[in-house]
Parts: C-alpha cells; structure tokens; sequence
C-alpha cells in the first residue's frame, strides 16, 4: 500500500502536459476511424447473419422416447448439430397437458431422460432443437385440448421451457382429419405466433404433411389452407416421403417417387398460396418445401429408401434449394446388429439396411449449410408478378403449342408458357397450366421446362386429303385408315361408330390406334 502512496505522490509533483489542438483532432480522428470500423464490422456480421438466415438447413428427427435413448446432445460435437424433437401430444389424463409421446410429463422428461439439461448442453454448444408436435400414435395438442387460452398455453408451455423458435407440426391421423381441430389449432398458433412478435421473439411453424408421388391428399391441403387461413405465417410444409404403397408406381425408385411427391407439393403449395391472395416465386416455393424420408426399411414391405436414393434425394433438393432436409430418424441411422432376425419389420433403433453408422446422415446433410433456428426469422411476403412472358413460338418450341381447339390423345406432348405438358387421357380444351390442387383433376402432367436452342420435334402428320375424315355411320375394314381430330389413325378390326377418341382412354379395347410418324413414312416411300 505505501508503494501505491508514493507513486501517487510522484506523479502529482510531475507538471502538467497540455495537448495541442491539432493532436485532440488527430485523436478524434482516430476515433472516428475506429469507431467507423466497428460500425462496419457489425454490420458485415449483421449481414453475414441475415445471408445464412436464408440458407436450406437439416435436422434429423430424434425420437425421444425411444428405447435405447439416443444420445442427440452428443451432436453439438459434429457438423449436423440441430435435431427436431418428437412428438409431443396431449397427456391422455389431461387433453391441454403436454408430455412427450403420452409418457412423461414435461417435468418427469426432465428428471428421467435429463431431457432439460442435455437440451441446454447441445444448445451451448452450438446446436438448435426443434419441438414437433403430433405424429400418428397419439392426438396432438389441439385434437384433445378444446379451450383456446389453455392451448395457447400449452404451446407456450413447450417452446418457453425448450427455448425454441422453431416447431414442427406433424398432422396425421386424426390430427388431419380433425376438422374442428385444425380451427382451433390455426387459432391458437396465429395468436402465440403475435404475441412473440410483439415481444421481439420468433416462432418458425413447420407442417408436416403425408404425400404421395401425386402431392398432398385433400386432407393435407385443408390443412395447408387452415394454417393460412387462420392466420399462421408458414415456415414450409414438410413432406413425409415414406410409405408410398399402391400410389408409388413399382417401375419408379423410393427416390423417383419422392422427387415427384416434393414438386407436386410444391406446385400445390403454390396454388393454396395463390388463393390466399399471395403471390409467390417458385425459388420461393421451394424455400418453403421440407423433405422427410424414412430411412431404410419403411413400413410398407417392398419399400426400401437405400443410401442411393438418400445421395439422390440430397442433389435433387440441393439443386432446388428445397429449404429443408430431415429423416426419420436419427435413432435409426445404423445397421440392425446381427441378432435382429427380420429387417423387415421396422426398428425403432436401426434402418435394416447394410451400412455404416451416420451415414443416412452423412448423405443427406450432404451440402445443406443453414440453421433452423437462424431460418426462424423469414417472413412471408407476396411477391411483385414477373412480367409477361413472350408467347410461345413454334421454331423454338419441340412440340406443338397447345391450342384450346386441338384434341389430343394420351401421351401427347405439347408446350404452353414455355413448358411442355403431356396429355394423361384423351383431352380437349383443359388448360395444362390449369391451378387445380390435385393431380387427378388435370389431363396434364408437368415434363419441364423448354430448353433454349430446342427445335420443332417431327410429328406424326399426313398431307390433307390423304385420309378420309372418320365418319360414325361408316364402316371400316381392319388396316382402314382415317383422320381424327387431326390425327390418322388405323382400325385394328372391323368396326362401325366407334370413335378413335376410345384409343387413349382404353386403347386395348378400342379398334383404332394412331399411325406413328414410321408408319406414315413407309406408306409414302
């Protein structure tokens, strides 16, 4: 202490230096500089942040519940650190109680699971957790819970105690079907949604929905269309790509039919928007598409999502930008060990696949850079309408423009804003880009785009008057060839007032056929 006595001393008896004025300038200067700097760099991080906000982000579902309890707080150590939390469902006791999978309270999840604490440690580590709600065993929160204060509560309950800003809504069941529900729960989630709002916090709701390589079912799109109409800003709508059944096609791969089922449900995402009176981008679009397939051995038997098609899954949504990637689940991504008999009934805690652990993970992830809790922050917002395109033009298009005058058979391809189409049935004047929300309510099915530098493919066409017009009074003789709506065809037999618009709704049991372009080739050589 006396030490600390004398030097004051010292430097009191030391005289006093003045600055010049043009030093307190420079220093100002300096300053400024400084502080111009810091302002610079806080805005650079501030931008930097606001650029990953809008980045495509996986998260594997973690199944909560699920014995052997799988160790998602161990993620924070690897590069795919975020995982979304199912399911929570109403406690079967209490309709507006929350607990995770109807066997533990959130508190019990606490003390059993250590559910809380291994949250927080994967949190500081640099990991997000997602909270979803629902799935097909139990009721979500809104099925049981029918007084709206106590489910807004409830809700509030889950995503204030897991400090999340992001929730996920998986809706099977009768958490689809549940019309009344599905009010109620777009209510509710629209009103917390405000309120966190108000308060300078986000809340990212996801809806994941069944599919099938045709898109969402009615039920799903009530459900889209609820949300929204309630008053829900949509994070995205996720689509379970599993267990297609009868409605997947046996020559198309668990890959194939998922890539069909995400841009059916994207166009169909488009028109519900549409109708809500938003105009969205199809980049937007697909910002607000997630991909959920269930790895491995699925529930139906002959479906299996193999690592193949999990690589090829990932470069269709990274080449779309599909915003998000998930599976069910993590607990599953390993081989079942060598006592599990039958891989074809599904594990809980492998994939029953061949295959090294993590590695679902590994190709799924693959490219996917975002966060789901930097993403929480996205808004909807419709955006202004491009401008016209050019019309069509037949010198660059590789098919006839459709016409609403031209009759076309099963299997014609034509193109119409740039697209080409091809007719599912016989169809006459349906509109291929026709906003319809089902598949099935079209003729038309999407091919693509028209290439640039594409050229007018040959059609099958015959000079006029080289056939006579079909006639419902005439007679023809097997090999007999007339003119249809533009198109030659050729009786297989004999026939009287059968028309060959038959031939593309059921061409085996129509006596005509449409001639090929060979066929007309080799009657004029």
């Amino acid at each position: 202490m006396s030490k600390l006595v004398q030097s004051s001393s010292l430097q009191r008896a030391e005289p006093q230096r003045r600055l010049s004025p043009w030093r307190v300038l420079l220093a100002i200067a300096i300053l400024a500089l400084i502080a111009s700097g810091a302002v610079s760099a806080m805005q650079r991080w501030r931008d930097e942040r606001a650029i990953s906000s809008n980045k495509p982000w996986f998260a594997a579902y973690v199944d909560v519940t699920s014995t052997p309890t799988f160790a998602f707080d161990q993620m924070g150590a690897t590069t795919n650190r975020d995982a979304i939390l199912s399911f929570i469902v109403s406690q079967s006791s209490d309709g507006c109680t929350p607990s995770w999978g109807n066997a533990y309270t959130l508190d019990q999840a606490g003390n059993a699971l250590d559910l809380d604490r291994r949250i927080a440690r994967l949190q500081q580590q640099g990991g997000s957790v997602a909270v979803s709600f629902g799935g097909l065993k139990n009721d979500e929160l809104a099925v049981k819970c029918d007084k709206q204060e106590k489910l807004i509560a409830a809700y509030r309950t889950v995503i204030e105690r897991y400090n999340v800003n992001t929730i996920d809504l998986d809706l099977e069941s009768n958490g689809l079907t549940d019309n009344v529900a599905a009010v109620r729960r777009a209510s509710a989630l629209a009103a917390l949604q405000s309120q966190r709002q108000t308060q300078g916090k986000k809340l990212a709701i996801w809806v994941t929905l069944p599919v099938t390589p045709q898109g969402l079912s009615v039920d799903g799109t009530n459900a889209v269309t609820q949300l929204l109409k309630g008053g829900v800003d949509l994070a995205g709508v996720n689509a379970m790509t599993m267990d297609y059944g009868q409605s997947k096609e046996a020559s198309l791969s668990m890959a194939e039919a998922s890539q069909d089922a995400l841009a059916q449900t994207m166009r169909q995402l488009g028109v519900i928007y549409k109708r809500s009176g938003v105009e969205l981008s199809e980049a937007t679009l697909w910002s607000k598409i997630g991909a959920t397939p269930m790895i491995g051995q699925n529930d139906i038997a002959n479906e299996v999502f193999t690592l193949t098609d999990a690589k090829r899954l990932n470069a269709f949504a990274i080449e779309r930008r599909v915003g998000r990637m998930s599976m069910w689940s993590a607990n599953r991504d390993v081989a079942c060990g060598s006592n599990y008999v039958d891989t074809k009934v599904v594990s809980d805690s492998c994939s029953g696949v061949s295959q090294t652990k993590f590695s679902y993970t590994s190709a799924l992830a693959k490219d996917y850079m975002g966060s789901l809790t930097l993403s929480a922050g996205t808004k909807t917002k419709s955006e202004p309408q491009q401008a016209q395109l050019k019309k069509d033009d037949p010198a660059t298009s590789p098919y006839q423009i459709w016409s609403p005058t031209g009759a076309y058979l099963q299997g014609t391809k034509v193109v119409w804003r740039h697209n080409v189409y091809k007719a599912k049935w016989w169809t006459q004047n349906n509109i291929p880009d026709d906003p319809v929300l089902q598949s099935w309510e079209t003729p038309w099915e999407l091919v693509g785009p028209v290439l640039a530098g594409e050229k007018p493919i040959p059609q099958a066409s015959v000079p006029e008057g080289t056939y006579p017009i079909w006639s419902g009074t005439d007679m023809y003789e097997a090999d007999q060839r007339v003119i249809f709506n533009g198109v030659p065809y050729k009786a297989k037999w004999w026939n009287q007032g059968q028309s060959p618009a038959a031939a593309s709704s059921n061409a085996n049991s129509s006596p005509w056929t449409p001639l090929t372009q060979s066929e007309i080739n080799d009657l004029h050589l």
